[in-house]
């Protein structure tokens, strides 16, 4: 399991790359959670939030919803790390804000 949270602590890396490059959006406060928390460990916190993160709300306004926590972790390959009721949470956050993914 060890291997997988590193793949997907890089792929938290990845969508903070991402945001910036592609959206223009530069996530200081998300990129110092993962890095303290690790990329796992801040994904389940940003899920267990009750209201979605300014993060989220600004790649929201950029149409980029792709680069979200909840987006990633609705992957395939990252579904085994979080329990039923995290992927229920992203998945409703998606769907709120008519975002189906590919």
């Amino acid at each position: 399991m060890a291997g997988l949270e590193t793949a997907f602590h890089e792929a938290m890396l990845d969508i903070y790359r991402r945001a910036k490059e592609e959206a223009g959006y530069t996530a200081t406060r998300y990129l110092h959670m993962v890095g303290e928390q690790g990329g796992l460990a801040a994904a389940q916190s940003l899920i267990a939030s009750h209201a979605v993160s300014d993060g989220y709300t600004e790649l929201y306004l950029r149409g980029r919803l792709d680069l979200t926590v909840e987006a990633l972790v609705i992957q395939p390959q990252w579904v085994t790390l979080f329990s039923e009721a995290e992927l229920r949470i992203a998945c409703q956050r998606l769907s709120d804000y008519k975002y189906s993914p590919s």
